[in-house]
Protein backbone atom coordinates (compact mmCIF):
# COMPACT_ATOMS: atom_id res chain seq x y z
CA UNK A 1 0.00 0.00 0.00
CA UNK A 2 1.00 3.49 -0.38
CA UNK A 3 3.06 5.24 2.59
CA UNK A 4 0.55 6.64 5.09
CA UNK A 5 0.06 9.50 7.44
CA UNK A 6 1.42 8.09 11.18
CA UNK A 7 -2.00 10.74 12.91
CA UNK A 8 -4.32 7.68 13.03
CA UNK A 9 -1.95 4.93 13.89
CA UNK A 10 -0.47 7.28 17.01
CA UNK A 11 -3.83 7.75 17.78
CA UNK A 12 -5.46 3.91 17.60
CA UNK A 13 -2.08 2.64 19.47
CA UNK A 14 -3.10 5.40 22.00
CA UNK A 15 -7.15 4.77 22.19
CA UNK A 16 -5.67 0.70 22.40
CA UNK A 17 -2.91 1.01 24.77
CA UNK A 18 0.26 0.06 22.36
CA UNK A 19 3.01 2.24 20.47
CA UNK A 20 3.93 1.98 16.84
CA UNK A 21 7.94 0.78 16.55
CA UNK A 22 9.65 3.70 14.96
CA UNK A 23 13.08 2.75 13.39
CA UNK A 24 15.98 4.62 12.23
CA UNK A 25 17.47 3.10 8.51
CA UNK A 26 20.82 4.07 6.84
CA UNK A 27 20.08 1.92 3.19
CA UNK A 28 17.98 -0.03 1.46
CA UNK A 29 18.55 -3.32 3.34
CA UNK A 30 17.89 -2.03 6.42
CA UNK A 31 14.43 -0.09 5.01
CA UNK A 32 13.38 -4.03 3.68
CA UNK A 33 14.30 -5.37 6.70
CA UNK A 34 11.88 -2.94 8.91
CA UNK A 35 8.88 -3.45 6.38
CA UNK A 36 9.88 -7.14 6.20
CA UNK A 37 9.46 -7.92 10.08
CA UNK A 38 6.25 -5.57 10.38
CA UNK A 39 4.56 -7.84 7.33
CA UNK A 40 5.47 -10.85 8.81
CA UNK A 41 4.31 -9.74 12.17
CA UNK A 42 1.41 -7.99 10.54
CA UNK A 43 2.19 -4.68 12.84
CA UNK A 44 2.09 -1.12 11.31
CA UNK A 45 6.12 0.52 11.49
CA UNK A 46 7.87 4.24 11.13
CA UNK A 47 10.61 4.09 9.09
CA UNK A 48 12.92 7.33 10.36
CA UNK A 49 16.32 9.42 8.61
CA UNK A 50 18.25 11.62 10.72
CA UNK A 51 19.90 14.58 9.08
CA UNK A 52 23.11 12.77 9.09
CA UNK A 53 21.32 9.85 6.99
CA UNK A 54 19.84 12.36 4.62
CA UNK A 55 22.94 14.05 4.29
CA UNK A 56 24.41 10.40 2.82
CA UNK A 57 21.74 10.33 0.30
CA UNK A 58 19.13 12.80 0.27
CA UNK A 59 15.46 12.58 0.78
CA UNK A 60 14.73 11.65 -2.40
CA UNK A 61 16.32 8.36 -2.66
CA UNK A 62 15.34 7.38 0.94
CA UNK A 63 12.15 8.19 0.20
CA UNK A 64 11.88 6.11 -2.99
CA UNK A 65 13.12 3.08 -1.05
CA UNK A 66 10.47 3.14 1.41
CA UNK A 67 8.13 4.30 -1.57
CA UNK A 68 9.03 1.24 -3.03
CA UNK A 69 9.07 -1.11 -0.04
CA UNK A 70 5.60 0.00 1.32
CA UNK A 71 3.80 -0.46 -2.02
CA UNK A 72 4.61 -4.51 -2.51
CA UNK A 73 3.51 -4.31 2.00
CA UNK A 74 -0.09 -5.20 3.19
CA UNK A 75 0.84 -3.00 6.55
CA UNK A 76 0.86 0.47 6.73
CA UNK A 77 4.41 2.14 6.85
CA UNK A 78 5.02 5.72 7.59
CA UNK A 79 8.32 7.37 6.06
CA UNK A 80 9.55 9.85 8.87
CA UNK A 81 12.00 12.52 9.29
CA UNK A 82 13.51 11.82 12.91
CA UNK A 83 15.20 15.09 14.39
CA UNK A 84 14.79 17.45 11.93
CA UNK A 85 16.81 20.60 12.92
CA UNK A 86 15.95 22.95 11.04
CA UNK A 87 12.70 24.67 8.99
CA UNK A 88 14.58 23.97 5.86
CA UNK A 89 15.41 20.33 6.08
CA UNK A 90 11.67 20.06 7.44
CA UNK A 91 10.24 21.50 4.55
CA UNK A 92 13.07 19.40 2.13
CA UNK A 93 11.20 16.10 3.47
CA UNK A 94 7.72 17.58 3.21
CA UNK A 95 8.43 17.79 -0.80
CA UNK A 96 9.90 14.82 -1.13
CA UNK A 97 6.91 13.13 0.02
CA UNK A 98 7.61 11.81 3.92
CA UNK A 99 4.09 11.35 5.55
CA UNK A 100 5.83 12.42 8.88
CA UNK A 101 7.94 15.05 10.05
CA UNK A 102 9.67 16.31 13.29
CA UNK A 103 11.25 19.07 13.98
CA UNK A 104 13.72 19.39 16.52
CA UNK A 105 13.80 22.90 18.10
CA UNK A 106 14.69 21.54 21.90
CA UNK A 107 18.08 23.26 22.38
CA UNK A 108 16.01 26.93 21.75
CA UNK A 109 14.35 28.13 24.21
CA UNK A 110 10.39 28.01 24.75
CA UNK A 111 9.08 30.38 23.14
CA UNK A 112 11.81 30.05 19.89
CA UNK A 113 10.93 26.16 19.91
CA UNK A 114 7.34 27.04 19.21
CA UNK A 115 7.71 29.76 17.12
CA UNK A 116 9.79 27.22 14.66
CA UNK A 117 7.60 23.93 15.78
CA UNK A 118 4.20 26.08 14.47
CA UNK A 119 5.94 27.26 11.57
CA UNK A 120 6.55 23.80 10.85
CA UNK A 121 2.93 22.46 11.28
CA UNK A 122 1.49 25.53 9.28
CA UNK A 123 3.34 23.89 6.13
CA UNK A 124 2.52 20.71 6.45
CA UNK A 125 -0.31 20.21 7.30
CA UNK A 126 -1.62 22.24 4.16
CA UNK A 127 -0.89 18.19 2.92
CA UNK A 128 -1.56 16.44 5.91
CA UNK A 129 1.41 15.52 7.15
CA UNK A 130 1.80 15.29 10.37
CA UNK A 131 4.34 16.87 13.19
CA UNK A 132 5.99 15.70 15.65
CA UNK A 133 8.21 18.11 18.20
CA UNK A 134 10.16 17.98 21.24
CA UNK A 135 10.18 19.57 24.57
CA UNK A 136 13.00 19.40 27.43
CA UNK A 137 15.58 17.64 25.49
CA UNK A 138 16.52 13.86 25.16
CA UNK A 139 20.07 13.42 26.30
CA UNK A 140 23.52 11.46 24.80
CA UNK A 141 25.13 11.74 21.66
CA UNK A 142 24.12 10.26 18.27
CA UNK A 143 24.57 11.53 14.74
CA UNK A 144 24.76 15.26 15.23
CA UNK A 145 23.08 15.22 18.70
CA UNK A 146 25.40 15.50 21.67
CA UNK A 147 23.25 17.16 24.74
CA UNK A 148 25.19 15.38 27.79
CA UNK A 149 22.56 14.76 30.46
CA UNK A 150 19.47 16.53 28.20
CA UNK A 151 16.95 18.17 30.00
CA UNK A 152 13.63 16.59 31.61
CA UNK A 153 10.08 18.01 29.72
CA UNK A 154 8.20 20.24 32.35
CA UNK A 155 4.67 18.83 32.48
CA UNK A 156 2.83 22.35 32.68
CA UNK A 157 5.23 23.51 29.77
CA UNK A 158 4.59 20.55 28.08
CA UNK A 159 0.51 21.74 27.72
CA UNK A 160 1.15 25.50 27.04
CA UNK A 161 3.86 24.16 24.02
CA UNK A 162 1.19 21.34 22.40
CA UNK A 163 -1.61 24.16 22.87
CA UNK A 164 0.96 27.07 21.06
CA UNK A 165 2.58 24.90 18.03
CA UNK A 166 -0.45 22.51 17.28
CA UNK A 167 1.71 19.78 16.92
CA UNK A 168 0.31 16.53 16.60
CA UNK A 169 2.65 14.26 18.65
CA UNK A 170 5.02 15.27 21.61
CA UNK A 171 8.58 13.75 21.84
CA UNK A 172 9.54 13.87 25.68
CA UNK A 173 12.67 13.80 28.21
CA UNK A 174 12.46 11.81 31.00
CA UNK A 175 15.83 10.33 31.33
CA UNK A 176 16.51 7.94 28.27
CA UNK A 177 19.40 9.14 25.95
CA UNK A 178 20.61 8.42 23.01
CA UNK A 179 23.78 6.48 21.81
CA UNK A 180 24.88 3.48 24.08
CA UNK A 181 23.97 3.76 27.51
CA UNK A 182 26.80 3.53 30.22
CA UNK A 183 24.53 1.73 32.62
CA UNK A 184 20.89 1.39 33.16
CA UNK A 185 18.97 4.41 32.42
CA UNK A 186 16.51 5.64 35.03
CA UNK A 187 13.74 6.63 33.23
CA UNK A 188 11.38 9.23 35.10
CA UNK A 189 7.58 7.09 34.67
CA UNK A 190 6.46 9.21 37.25
CA UNK A 191 7.14 12.11 35.23
CA UNK A 192 5.51 10.42 31.84
CA UNK A 193 2.33 10.01 33.94
CA UNK A 194 2.12 13.50 35.10
CA UNK A 195 2.65 15.09 31.07
CA UNK A 196 0.20 12.38 30.26
CA UNK A 197 -2.24 13.90 32.34
CA UNK A 198 -1.80 17.06 30.94
CA UNK A 199 -1.22 16.23 26.79
CA UNK A 200 -4.29 14.98 25.17
CA UNK A 201 -1.65 14.39 21.92
CA UNK A 202 0.46 10.90 21.32
CA UNK A 203 3.91 11.13 23.02
CA UNK A 204 7.10 9.35 22.20
CA UNK A 205 10.02 7.80 23.47
CA UNK A 206 13.04 8.07 21.79
CA UNK A 207 16.30 6.85 22.47
CA UNK A 208 15.24 3.79 23.66
CA UNK A 209 18.13 1.54 22.34
CA UNK A 210 19.29 -0.39 25.60
CA UNK A 211 16.46 0.67 27.51
CA UNK A 212 15.34 -2.88 29.58
CA UNK A 213 12.25 -4.16 27.90
CA UNK A 214 9.67 -4.16 31.15
CA UNK A 215 10.62 -0.09 31.04
CA UNK A 216 9.88 0.25 27.47
CA UNK A 217 6.71 -2.00 28.16
CA UNK A 218 5.74 0.64 31.30
CA UNK A 219 5.93 3.89 29.24
CA UNK A 220 3.75 2.23 27.20
CA UNK A 221 1.23 1.54 29.54
CA UNK A 222 1.71 5.30 30.66
CA UNK A 223 1.10 6.90 27.78
CA UNK A 224 3.78 6.30 25.17
CA UNK A 225 2.28 5.37 21.46
CA UNK A 226 5.36 5.91 19.59
CA UNK A 227 8.68 3.85 20.17
CA UNK A 228 12.04 4.98 18.33
CA UNK A 229 15.13 2.90 17.93
CA UNK A 230 18.22 3.79 16.01
CA UNK A 231 21.72 2.59 17.47
CA UNK A 232 20.56 -0.70 18.37
CA UNK A 233 19.97 -1.40 14.26
CA UNK A 234 23.13 0.18 13.69
CA UNK A 235 25.04 -2.58 16.12
CA UNK A 236 22.61 -5.36 14.79
CA UNK A 237 23.53 -4.56 10.76
CA UNK A 238 27.47 -4.29 11.63
CA UNK A 239 27.15 -7.64 13.76
CA UNK A 240 25.49 -9.38 11.12
CA UNK A 241 27.96 -8.07 8.36
CA UNK A 242 31.13 -8.56 10.57
CA UNK A 243 29.51 -12.85 11.12
CA UNK A 244 29.65 -13.42 7.77
CA UNK A 245 32.92 -11.59 7.34
CA UNK A 246 34.17 -13.64 9.76
CA UNK A 247 32.75 -16.88 7.72
CA UNK A 248 34.01 -16.17 4.43
CA UNK A 249 36.81 -13.00 4.77
CA UNK A 250 37.27 -13.31 0.90
CA UNK A 251 33.71 -12.53 -0.25
CA UNK A 252 33.50 -10.03 -2.69
CA UNK A 253 29.80 -10.17 -2.87
CA UNK A 254 28.49 -7.11 -1.20
CA UNK A 255 24.99 -8.73 -1.38
CA UNK A 256 26.10 -11.88 0.86
CA UNK A 257 27.08 -9.87 3.89
CA UNK A 258 24.48 -7.15 3.19
CA UNK A 259 21.99 -9.88 3.14
CA UNK A 260 23.19 -10.92 6.79
CA UNK A 261 22.87 -7.79 8.03
CA UNK A 262 19.50 -7.10 6.62
CA UNK A 263 18.53 -10.78 8.74
CA UNK A 264 20.13 -9.67 12.09
CA UNK A 265 18.08 -6.20 11.67
CA UNK A 266 15.08 -8.06 10.67
CA UNK A 267 15.60 -10.15 14.21
CA UNK A 268 15.96 -6.97 15.87
CA UNK A 269 13.02 -5.11 14.95
CA UNK A 270 10.53 -8.10 15.10
CA UNK A 271 11.51 -8.50 18.88
CA UNK A 272 11.01 -4.52 19.38
CA UNK A 273 7.63 -4.59 18.05
CA UNK A 274 6.25 -7.53 20.18
CA UNK A 275 7.97 -4.91 22.98
CA UNK A 276 5.82 -2.35 21.72
CA UNK A 277 2.37 -4.96 21.46
CA UNK A 278 1.83 -3.32 18.32
CA UNK A 279 1.94 -7.25 16.55
CA UNK A 280 -1.21 -8.67 15.07
CA UNK A 281 -2.85 -5.11 14.96
CA UNK A 282 -3.18 -4.84 11.32
CA UNK A 283 -5.71 -7.69 9.81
Amino acid sequence: MPLVSSKQLLLHAQDEGYAVGAFNVENMEMIQAVVGAAEELGAPVIIQTTPSTIRYAGTDLFFANAQAAAKKARVPVVMHLDHGNSFELAVKAFRSGYTSVMIDGSAQLFAENIALSHKVVEVCHTSGVVVEAELGMVGGKEDDLNVGEGRYTDPDKARAFVDATGIDSLAVAIGTAHGIYQGEPQVDTKRLAKIRAKVAIPLVLHGTSGVPDDTVRECIKLGICKVNYATDLRIAYTKGIQSYLEEDPKVIDPKKYNGRGREYVKAYVMAKIKVCGSEGRIS
